[in-house]
């Protein structure tokens, strides 16, 4: 019998602090728990309120489930708190050492570098988000043709230009320089091309965000899957961040419509193999900017969605829910937090069970799933 396995990442959708979370700043962090206290009335997900989200911990407006699907809390094994990491955690591979940050800005011989290599001016060189940097630095940036490069909490580089004075293409080729500038001492987990357009006073980022990721750090359970003859298709940024290790096929889905969409079609269409989703507008459109009222529309729109996938499994069917990391919209400042992460998971004969452990687990059930075998890496299924 041909069987699928679905896992699906809620970007940012972190469900609690974890227990090194003070060393991060993120002492308390709880992103869903929090917004569904801001949020009157809480949250509005009876979808995943079937499934056993209030279940995993407590959740205005979401409540316990009488029969809910396995669930349960899982943590990261390694240091870390970004989209790289925690996706590659959720497939067993797991960095040993935090990667670099840069609370105090990029050195100025790797700026000096990177403009000699692109012919461009550098400006910036802040700690911000995304937003922030276009208004502080978006004029400028038209008026000259220089590259906005800024960092956050997070081990990235990013690099914003105006598209009427950087095409895309260009800008996508200045990334691939920062990526080779940014190794060794340097190798942050991402860097990330943020294209922008539009006059002054209403500059507006495109759909041309782009990531150049380091490889994960070791074997994951993608590549365990690809030797087994089960192909991986990644949807949104996923292969991206697995620097398309392990990947088969990309589909594109750079909104959480386009990736559900995408989401939908394999659904419909494959016979077998793994779809492996990340929707990324919690964390990037509404967690980032502490929109709680986007935040709470987006996970309605993902409840809509799990339910049409829902009718789409067979007996044969796995679909795993689940996170990357935190970006508690209430905490002070704008940056991922370091939390668990919440796990819903539907197949025949679940049982209802409760199931905490590392992030790695999800990626060791999809290989038992699939392919019928373990591996020697880190995680236990929670699958038979």
């Amino acid at each position: 019998m041909s069987r699928r396995a679905a896992v699906v990442v809620l970007d940012a959708c972190g469900a609690g602090s974890l227990p090194d979370a003070a060393d991060y700043g993120d002492a308390g962090a709880d992103t869903l728990g929090h917004l569904a206290a801001s949020i009157s009335g809480g949250l509005k997900l009876p979808v995943l309120e079937r499934l056993g989200l209030g279940s995993i911990a407590p959740l205005r407006g979401v409540a316990p489930a009488s029969a809910p699907a396995l669930h349960g809390r899982l943590h990261a094994l390694g240091p870390g708190k970004d989209s790289a990491v925690g996706h590659w955690e959720l497939m067993g591979a797991v960095a040993s050492t935090a990667p670099p940050v840069y609370p105090a800005g990029f050195p100025q011989a790797i700026l000096e570098r990177l403009g000699a290599q692109t012919g461009r001016g550098i400006l910036g060189n802040a700690i911000c988000n995304g937003v922030e940097a276009i208004e502080r630095f978006g004029e400028q940036a038209l008026e000259r043709g220089d590259l906005i490069v800024y960092t956050s909490q997070d081990s990235v580089l990013q690099v914003a230009a105006h598209v009427d004075r950087v095409p895309e293409a260009e800008l996508y080729r200045a990334c691939t320089a920062a990526r080779r500038l940014m190794t060794g001492e340097h190798a942050v987990s991402r860097v990330i091309a943020r294209p922008f357009q539009g006059p002054r006073g209403a500059f507006t980022r495109t759909l041309g965000r782009r990531d150049f990721v380091l490889a994960p750090p070791g074997r994951s359970y993608l590549e365990e899957l690809a030797a087994a003859g089960v192909a991986v298709h990644g949807v949104g940024k996923v292969g991206e961040l697995f620097a398309g290790v392990g990947i088969a096929e990309s589909h594109h889905g750079a909104t959480n419509a386009a990736a559900i969409e995408a989401t939908t079609r394999l659904l419909e269409e494959l016979d077998a193999g793994l779809v492996f989703t990340n929707l990324v507008e919690t964390d990037q459109v509404y967690g980032h900017r502490k929109d709680l009222d986007g935040f709470h529309r987006a996970l309605q729109e993902i409840d809509a969605a799990v339910e049409l996938w829902l009718s789409l499994l067979g007996p044969g069917d796995l679909l795993v829910l689940t996170a990357d990391h935190g970006c508690d919209p209430t905490a002070q400042g704008t940056d991922h937090t370091r939390e668990h992460v919440p796990l819903l998971a539907v197949f025949p004969d679940h049982g209802g069970r409760r199931h905490d452990g590392p992030m790695a687990d999800v990626g060791a059930s999809a290989l038992r799933w699939l392919a019928g075998r373990d591996a020697a890496l880190p995680g236990e299924p929670f699958v038979a």
